[in-house]
């Protein structure tokens, strides 16, 4: 988290991310993998730590221990060099480092725990928690889940519970099953908990919340990596933070943003003060992991023979179809489709929610197609004005009456375009509509791979004729024929 307030969400761009020092030793091995998770939301290629006993002994509890043995033999190697000299060093004192809260709308906006009121309160952000909500694949450890389920024993201890909804998202079949075992889960929904299915869940927008309306300002806390302006739940008024399972427990327990678990005191049921007392935790099951229910499903033996048929009528399946291969042809003259302005994710780009049963129809998702893009021209979401009528309409139905008409269009992007999930979708959505390229100052790395392959790109670090661009204007490309784009555009 501190991190990312560092670097910001673009910070760590074409840069890899090693941790080294004193302090590794006394991080987990999920620790240190939850860490590295983080690392794609500051745009770092990868992110590692150098291997040490705490990597064997997960290795060896998860039955790999080969694996273990066999990095011991390299051990020497598996570490940062002796003198290496970085591009950037950032020194943290693990000792003096505050628990920090990040948000809204963004994983770098990162405030100490410290002064975390005061920011609720400088920034009218709304104080009282409806939802806390910790697990999904980032925080999902056993030794995240037993920390959770020590604050919350030690609260009902006291007689409290939850006071916002509080929902649990084990990170697997095994944490679940392992966790159920153990008794963590059990005390998670004594507190309050709701458990979820062990898959991505709220983190992606696969919630039906009905507490808040849709444009009602509210305030949610996870311990999710990612939390963009309508992800959760689709509502851009939802003030998304995220932070360490700890805190999400504490602040669920408090219900208001305006709660320091370090220095603020709770009343139990009789009216008593008390302070929670630091939460405990195993980094390993003392009995091993539980592998839980085995739902795998092998697949034929005989492959060839299986033919896969999608009613031509559904709404959800659609066999794709090849995009045309480039004519080899400059494109000159060619409109704008919309100027997008600020932070444009791969939630403004493809949002999910609702959206997401039609991941398997290509046309039909389409109708998300960057309808959370901010328009620079009127500082709008989903209003572009079409250059032929004049008329103003949706992004994706404007896109769709160009392509009715045969006319390829071009999107201008900012900074760090296409940051967040690997969504392919923000990639195929605009190809298949009709999209030329994307024009952008830069794009952020998780998505850079995925956008020539389906459509063109263009980037420079310096895009001062960014500012010349108009609503409803054109653009010209003249494509550099020696270069790799035109093998990639054939794709």
């Amino acid at each position: 988290m501190k991190v990312a307030g560092i670097l910001t969400v673009k910070g760590g761009t074409g840069a890899i991310i090693e941790y080294h020092g004193p302090g590794v030793s006394k991080l987990s091995c999920t620790g240190m993998g939850t860490i590295c998770n983080m690392g794609a939301e500051i745009g770092a290629t990868t992110s590692l730590f150098p291997y040490n006993d705490r990597m064997y002994d997960y290795l060896k509890a998860t039955k790999r221990q080969a694996v273990g043995d066999f990095a011991r033999e390299y051990n020497a190697e598996l570490h940062e060099d002796e003198g290496a000299e970085y591009d950037q060093l950032i020194e943290l004192n693990l000792s003096e480092l505050e628990p920090h809260i990040n948000g809204p709308f963004t994983p770098d906006l990162a405030t100490p725990i410290s002064k975390f009121k005061d920011a609720v309160e400088a920034n009218k952000w709304p104080e009282e928690l409806k939802v806390g909500l910790i697990g999904s694949c980032t925080n999902s450890s056993y030794e995240d889940m037993s920390r959770a389920a020590s604050i919350a024993t030690d609260a009902m201890d006291h007689g409290l519970k939850a006071k916002a909804v509080f929902t649990v998202t084990p990170g697997s079949e095994q944490i679940r099953a392992t966790i159920e075992r153990d008794g963590q889960l059990k005390t998670l929904e004594e507190f309050g908990g709701i458990i979820l299915a062990n898959a991505c869940g709220p983190c992606i927008g696969q919630w039906d919340r009905r507490d808040v309306k849709k444009g009602e300002a509210n305030s949610i806390i996870s311990s999710y990596n990612r939390n963009f302006t309508g992800r959760n739940d689709a509502n851009p008024a939802t003030h998304a933070f995220v932070t360490s399972p700890d805190l999400v427990v504490a602040m669920t327990l408090a219900g208001t943003l305006n709660f320091n678990p370090l220095t603020d005191p709770l009343k139990d049921k009789d009216g008593k003060e008390f302070m929670l007392s630091p939460p405990t935790g195993e980094g390993l099951p003392a009995r091993g992991y539980d592998p839980g229910r085995d739902t795998y499903q092998a697949p034929p033996s005989d492959r060839a023979s299986v033919q896969v048929q999608v009613s031509p009528s559904s709404d959800r399946l659609q066999i794709l179809e090849p995009f045309n291969a480039w004519d080899g042809k400059d494109a000159l003259d060619i409109p704008i489709l919309i100027k997008a302005q600020g932070k444009t994710t791969t939630d403004h780009i493809s949002m999910a929610g609702p959206w997401l049963k039609y991941r398997g129809h290509l046309d039909n998702i389409s109708n998300n197609m960057l309808i959370g893009a901010i328009n620079a021209a009127n500082g709008e979401a989903n209003k572009v004005k079409n250059f032929q009528t004049g008329e103003v309409d949706a992004v994706p139905a404007t896109a769709r009456e160009y392509k009715k008409n045969g006319i390829r269009w071009v999107v201008i992007g900012d900074w760090n375009y296409g940051e967040g999930s690997s969504r392919e979708h923000a990639a195929l959505e605009p190809r298949h509509l009709g999209g030329l390229a994307i024009i952008t100052r830069s794009f952020a790395r998780i998505v850079s791979a995925a956008p020539v392959i389906y459509s063109a790109q263009l980037a420079a670090k310096s895009f001062p004729a960014r500012n010349k661009f108009e609503e409803a204007g054109h653009a010209s490309i003249e494509f550099l024929r020696s270069s790799r784009l035109r093998q990639d555009q054939s794709r």
